[in-house]
């Protein structure tokens, strides 16, 4: 009865999720590419026996990189069916395909669609990257003996206790995954209680993924040519940006010796940010209409912000930052990864919403490579104190780059069990 339920709950969302893509498609046009594939509708051939690696968004394709890389290694040969939810995770995704690879949407979670995705493709195993849990997706692969694992688990408290009370629905889907990979002793507690099958704990694959490293020396140049320290409010989402720009208002002193530059998450809000700088009749820079080397210091005046506006620079970012304020951790959203900026040895600080991240965020501060504070506020003050202060902003920064070296090592567990299943 639930899986008929949900299913007839899926089939009713289907005129909201073309609406959804019909309208992101006026800012992202990825989103009005390929809509049949939703549907499990395939226009290109497929052939049998492939890995199927599913990376709904960015920083799960990046994770999955890593991974996808290092099992290219050990099975020379290894063909891929990548899929993916967004359209900057198909973009990102794009760098993983090699001949005979396949790269398509996730199919939209009904019977119908799931079922011609696994009957085109037929994957030998599939790879559920994080947090994605979709019901038919599992129950069908379940049904049709492909043996699904949910590697790089993770369970935020918050979602545990969601998934507790819908038990009805949580309990049948995960126990009908063939093995969960999870990220942390407390992530294996919380899935084992919805009755997951786990069966490691390997860490967390973002660790392993490397920094762009041509992006990450075009930002440090940036950084050394530049007059200011740069702090960048990083990945950051609704209500953050606004919030700066008053604080910066409020107080111009902050905007004096340090250089503030905001990378939204989401592109499509790239103009919506670039509005609420011209509101506030603060000059605005764009990084798309900027060269890769600092030659246009006459317009960085003291009323001035960076807009990042561009898509795959975070290294560029975080090397030219002295300082970054993690974005979705200052309003009640769970925190960006702080993984990738420790990575760039760039110090991170964090306000109180880290629950994406906890154990993470927890790890970074108790290693000195990021500071907590209790709002936006007092992470402005800071990060613009830090930034000025180069003894403390340069060890750090050592501390950063220590803690993302020091928990890596996730790809090749992941790697050993994967040899055990194929």
């Amino acid at each position: 009865m639930i899986r008929f339920v949900y299913a007839l709950f899926m089939w009713l969302l289907v005129p909201l999720l073309l609406f959804k893509l019909f309208k992101r498609s006026s800012s992202e046009p990825v989103y009005g590419q390929s809509v049949a594939e939703r549907f499990g509708l395939y226009d290109i051939p497929a052939q049998a026996g492939a890995v199927w690696v599913h990376a709904v968004s960015l920083g799960e394709t990046r994770a999955a990189m890593a991974l996808v890389k290092a099992l290219r290694q050990a099975n020379p040969g290894l063909r891929f069916v990548f899929s993916h939810g967004t359209a900057t995770g198909r973009t990102e995704g794009l760098a993983m395909l090699q001949a005979g690879d396949v790269q398509v949407w996730q199919p939209w979670d009904t019977p119908q669609a799931v079922q011609r995705f696994l009957n085109h493709f037929q994957p030998r195993i599939g790879l559920l990257i994080d947090t994605e849990v979709w019901p038919n997706l599992i129950w069908q692969a379940h049904d049709q003996a492909v043996p699904l694992v949910l590697a790089n688990a993770r369970l935020s408290d918050k979602s545990w206790r969601k998934a507790e009370q819908w038990q009805l629905l949580a309990r049948p889907v995960f126990n009908r995954l063939h093995a969960v990979w999870a990220q942390s002793e407390e992530d294996a507690q919380r899935l084992r209680s919805l009755g997951a099958p786990v069966t490691a704990i390997t860490g967390n694959l973002k660790f392993d993924a490397q920094p762009d490293p041509d992006l990450l020396r075009l930002g440090h140049n940036w950084r050394a040519q530049t007059a200011k320290p740069i702090v960048v409010l990083a990945i950051s989402r609704e209500g953050e940006e606004a919030a700066l720009l008053d604080l910066l208002l409020a107080k111009p002193a902050l905007l004096e010796a340090v250089q503030w530059w905001i990378v939204p998450r989401h592109p499509q809000r790239f103009e919506e940010v670039a509005g609420l700088v011209q509101a506030r009749a603060l000059g605005l820079v764009r990084r798309s209409d900027l060269s890769d080397t600092p030659q246009y210091q006459e317009l960085f005046q003291t009323q001035t912000v960076v807009l990042g506006d561009s898509l795959g620079e975070m290294p560029f970012y975080f090397g030219a930052a002295s300082v970054a304020l993690l974005g979705a951790s200052f309003e009640p959203l769970g925190g960006q990864n702080l993984i990738e900026a420790c990575a760039c040895a760039c110090p991170v600080v964090m306000g109180p919403h880290t629950y994406n991240f906890a154990q993470a965020a927890a790890r970074a501060l108790s290693e000195g490579a990021a500071l907590r504070v209790d709002n936006l506020a007092q992470g402005v003050q800071l990060a613009h104190d830090l930034a000025l202060d180069r003894a403390v902003q340069s060890r750090m920064a050592g501390a950063a780059s220590d803690f993302s070296k020091r928990h890596q090592g996730a790809v090749a567990k992941c790697v050993a069990l994967m040899g055990e299943l194929t």
